[in-house]
């Protein structure tokens, strides 16, 4: 990295820690006055919606969003990858509609996502959907990305939004709200001073709470009823050549090196030490844009990453650089709840 990108990786990383720290560190106290200020905009934007004073548009087929009230990782990604499998299973068709965050920002007209698309262009956790077999299209505005979808898959008769719970021009069915349970809801302010993009009693509103639960994580208690969801390991993939597979067993020794741009890097490197792999951690700030400089450690071994990560390094890695598949796993109940709410009255 150069000294810039270090010093803003670092920065990042250093906030996130701050926001899930138990003591309130000099620059979240400093920032207090401007998440009381973000709050009331929060309300006030909220308060337009419910009156009528800013309308959401209706698609023409049911929408499941699935979002969170925290910045960073909780998991949404694989899960929505989890309930479009479900969901076609049960006979459905379903596309998923993003905004593709931290993708380069042109006209920003609807773009629908093909496996083999530039994730600079697209995004990288819309083109992991599409490499899993999703119909997906970005677009800032949803509703504009779930109308191009429609118009090019007609046949698709059920849209999941992935991260769209703050995004209120696009009218909802049901709403799935996606929590770490190690690191909960953080400090409990508002953007900047911490981690909430809305007050914490907006869980109390959606239509369920999906819990994230790792290994030896203690949930803390969010809302009776919550789901739980875990996320398992897969074999590792070399990153550029899917066809070649390692066990983590491969990966126990020295010169391991570690690098995550994901919301909580530390999930990625505790997951790491579950399968006894002992790396070296370097943890860099979510949707990193990575560069081969990131990835070039003299004398590594061995380099993993997340596969969110290893579709933004596929133009240099080399044969060291590995990444880890997670797959979802959810309740069944959770999909009951689902196809109940999308099929309505005729579901009873």
């Amino acid at each position: 990295m150069t000294d810039r990108s270090e010093l803003a990786s670092a920065t990042a990383v250093s906030i996130n820690a701050d926001w899930y720290s138990p003591r309130p560190s000099a620059l979240v106290v400093a920032l207090r006055p401007i998440s009381i200020a973000f709050g009331a905009a929060v309300a006030l934007r909220r308060a337009l919606y419910r009156s009528g004073l800013r309308r959401s548009v209706t698609l023409p087929v049911p929408v499941v969003i699935v979002g969170n009230i925290t910045v960073g990782g909780s998991g949404k990604t694989p899960l929505v990858a989890a309930l479009v499998r479900a969901l076609a299973q049960r006979g459905f068709h379903p596309g998923v509609v993003s905004r593709g965050y931290g993708r380069d920002r042109g006209d920003d007209a609807p773009i629908l996502v093909g496996a083999h698309d530039d994730p600079r262009r697209v995004g990288d956790e819309p083109l992991l959907l599409a490499r899993a077999s999703c119909i997906v299209a970005v677009a800032r505005d949803r509703v504009a990305a779930g109308r191009a979808l429609l118009a090019r898959h007609p046949d698709c008769d059920v849209i999941i939004a992935d991260d769209g719970l703050q995004h209120y021009r696009l009218e909802r069915t049901v709403e799935i709200a996606v929590v770490d349970a190690a690191r909960a809801l953080g400090n409990g302010w508002l953007l900047p001073a911490g981690p909430l993009r809305e007050p914490a009693a907006r869980l109390d509103e959606v239509d369920a709470v999906v819990t994230l639960v790792t290994d030896g994580a203690r949930a803390k208690p969010l809302r009776r009823g919550a789901f739980a969801m875990t996320l398992g390991a897969e074999d590792f993939v070399r990153v550029g050549s899917p066809a070649t597979t390692a066990p983590a067993s491969a990966f126990i020794g020295e010169e391991v090196h570690a690098v995550a741009g994901i919301g909580d890097p530390t999930r990625f490197f505790a997951q790491l030490n579950s399968l006894g792999i002992r790396a070296v951690e370097h943890p860099f700030p979510d949707h990193h844009r990575f560069t081969a400089a990131d990835v070039a450690f003299a004398g590594a071994r061995a380099v993993l990453m997340t596969e969110k990560d290893a579709v933004k390094c596929e133009a240099f890695a080399d044969e060291r650089c590995w990444y880890l598949p997670v797959r979802a796993q959810v309740d069944d109940a959770l999909i009951a709840l689902i196809e109940r709410r999308i099929r309505g009255p005729e579901a009873a």
